[in-house]
């Protein structure tokens, strides 16, 4: 009784041992690959010449029933490549702040959306898939202009 208590144990724990293999290949299958990307190019990190007009912009004019006033915010070029100048306004209150951009080997690409909320927008801008990836957002609370970063980015770069 005992040899068969303890061939049942070994075969057991036998029978364990070729189901462990399986289980790391197919958690080995389930992980993502490594997405090989294709060498960046080398984007020079100032600009030779900078652009006097936005290259992003959003308005919208607001309910003041008296005064011609707007919520904006329009994004402009800096002499540095990858930072830009966002000049946001509503109604009398203006402010800046700066956008710097990720460097995908790409040239940057700044974008604007209109954000969920009255009187608000989302900066970000195109990556090397044409995606939009949020950055900043800008918005109004009781009465305030207001900016509030997202997310942040940056890029890595492996050698083999």
């Amino acid at each position: 009784m005992k040899r068969r208590n303890l061939l049942l144990c070994c075969l057991l724990a036998a029978g364990c041992r070729e189901t462990a293999p399986n289980n790391e290949a197919k958690a080995a299958a389930e992980k993502p690959a490594a997405v090989e990307a294709p060498p960046a190019v080398k984007i020079p990190l100032n600009r030779t010449t900078v652009n006097k007009e936005p290259v992003a912009e959003h308005k919208e004019k607001t309910e003041n029933p008296l005064n011609d006033w707007y919520f904006s915010v329009k994004v402009y070029e800096t002499p540095k490549t990858f930072d830009y100048v966002m000049k946001c306004k509503y109604e009398e209150l203006e402010g800046d702040d700066t956008l710097h951009l990720p460097d995908m080997g790409t040239e940057p690409k700044p974008v604007i959306k209109k954000g969920d909320e009255k009187y608000s927008c989302i900066v970000g801008f195109m990556d090397n898939n044409n995606q939009f990836r949020e950055y900043k957002k800008v918005y109004i609370k009781n009465d305030q202009l207001k900016v509030t970063s997202l997310k942040h980015y940056s890029v890595a770069t492996y050698s083999k």
